[in-house]
């Protein structure tokens, strides 16, 4: 088993980790070290950047650059990780809240701010990272983080639905933007779809999504690697 050195640029699917797209290119390619630039939940889809050979020691290089995704929140319902596979904590109306108001609340979150990570994160305090004791349904004091969120667009609104663009510095996390923007609206919500589309200064555009990796041969991945 011997590495090529590169950068590969994958459509995951949703179902699927990250380290399951991961350990899919090792083993259907013969590749010993391979590894990703910022992970992507198992229920999201898009851009997740994999690092192959010498590659993989830039892993730092590469997680530390702005993310694009394209989101959609679901108003009118609270859960306790702040997307659609949580347990639900409460549900409230939201026909009285305006297209005018949605927007107004939305741009109040653009620019530099403290945001508090979820409970539902890999984050470690004291050794134990939070998703393992929010599963035992411990919460625990946690500090604000710095992020930057640069670009906050909403696309359209359909009731209870918002379809949104956000661009965003490392460390942004969507399910909690959803959330707070859910409290400040007073009806709770919800991330219920996302989709990374840029990484730093790589595409989604440019990607192969997992049934191109199936139909290729290693001499074809290495003919798609961004060289280092």
């Amino acid at each position: 088993m011997s590495d090529v050195d590169g950068i590969l640029l994958v459509d995951k699917p949703a179902g699927m980790t990250s380290h399951d797209i991961v350990d899919f290119i090792r083993r259907n390619f013969s590749i010993k070290k391979a590894g990703h630039a910022g992970t992507l939940d198992p229920a999201a889809t898009g851009l997740l950047v994999i690092l192959t050979g010498k590659a993989t020691k830039l892993s730092s290089k590469f997680t530390i650059g702005d993310k694009e995704y394209e989101a959609v929140m679901r108003l009118g319902r609270k859960t306790d990780s702040g997307d659609a596979e949580g347990k639900v904590l409460s549900e409230t109306g939201y026909a009285h809240i305006t297209a005018e108001r949605i927007r107004e609340v939305f741009k109040g979150f653009e620019g530099e701010t403290g945001q508090v990570p979820p409970m539902f994160s890999a984050i470690q305090i004291k050794g134990k990272r939070l998703y393992q004791l929010a599963r035992k349904g411990k919460e625990v004091p946690r500090e604000p983080r710095i992020i930057n969120i640069k670009e906050l667009r909403i696309n359209k609104i359909e009731l209870p639905l918002v379809h949104f663009t956000v661009k965003c510095s490392k460390g942004t996390y969507i399910r909690k933007l959803c959330d707070d923007i859910g409290d400040m609206l007073g009806c709770g919500g919800y991330l219920s779809g996302l989709r990374r589309t840029a990484s730093g200064e790589f595409m989604l555009k440019d990607s192969i999504n997992i049934a191109g990796l199936k139909s290729i041969s290693r001499p074809g991945l290495e003919e798609r690697l961004v060289k280092i």
